[in-house]
């Protein structure tokens, strides 16, 4: 992980991160970060305890943060502000 996030693109991939329907593909087009990375971001920015549970969560068998494992018929969460964020930016509201 070499590059320097700004702190909306963080608290943006941990939203992602966090979102079940969201496949660490998506955090990976957009960002560039692979899920190893992602794990590393989160466990810097999150207090112990939260990422324990995230991880735990992640690491379940449920299995939806990876397209090739989650179920098909399941819809992909899109967040209610996806239409103001263009080219990984939150535009002005």
């Amino acid at each position: 992980m070499t590059t320097a996030f700004s702190p909306e693109q963080v608290d943006r991939i941990i939203e992602m991160a966090w979102e079940d329907r969201t496949p660490f593909d998506a955090i990976k087009i957009q960002f560039g970060l692979s899920q190893g990375d992602v794990e590393k971001l989160m466990r810097k920015e999150l207090k112990q305890a939260s990422f324990k549970r995230w991880r735990k969560r992640v690491s379940s068998g449920i299995g939806v943060k990876h397209r090739c494992k989650a179920d098909p018929d399941m819809l992909r969460f899109k967040c209610s502000r996806q239409r103001a964020i263009s080219g990984n930016r939150i535009s002005k509201r």
